[in-house]
């Protein structure tokens, strides 16, 4: 039995309607909606999720996630994370709910040891290169998020992409 792996691609929240603001109530709808669509996921068969670490989206899927293993305790959640320290430079309250959540993944693969121009854009191919689906919040702008979408398409993943915009 093949396993079914999604990663996890989105904006960080400068391009999310609500930014930091998780409070908002257009952030807790989306975040209602996102957790339907990762529990059908999950029932759909997948097993594994990839998360990039990255402020915005990434950790607010890891977090559902987290969730969500209470009701399916299979399911496995894995950091790839583009390099050590990546979160040094955030917020002390951001930093916090990193760490929180790297302690609860199944695993975490660190890319590099140091940053580099390209880490980022590494993370992101390493993540498509092992996922058969790839779940995007992206906004219709061309940007990091818009770039793994078309690497998604390149490498024959199924997309499913949710647009903040409309919350």
């Amino acid at each position: 039995m093949i396993s079914i792996i999604a990663c996890f691609t989105g904006h960080r929240p400068f391009g999310l309607p609500w930014g930091y603001d998780e409070t908002k109530e257009s952030c807790l709808k989306f975040k209602k909606d996102l957790f339907d669509i990762l529990r059908n996921a999950i029932i759909y068969g997948i097993e594994t999720f990839l998360t990039g670490m990255a402020e915005g989206f990434d950790m607010i899927a890891a977090e559902t996630i987290i969730e969500l293993k209470k009701e399916f305790p299979t399911i496995r959640l894995i950091a790839i994370i583009p390099c050590k320290e990546q979160e040094k430079n955030w917020k002390k309250s951001q930093q916090e709910r990193y760490w929180k959540i790297i302690e609860q993944c199944d695993q975490k693969t660190i890319l590099a040891e140091h940053p580099t121009q390209g880490c980022f854009n590494e993370r992101n191919l390493y993540m498509v290169q092992h996922s058969n689906i790839c779940i995007a919040c992206w906004n219709g702008k061309p940007s990091g998020t818009y770039n793994t979408i078309k690497l998604a398409k390149k490498y024959g993943l199924k997309l499913r992409i949710i647009n903040p915009k409309t919350y």
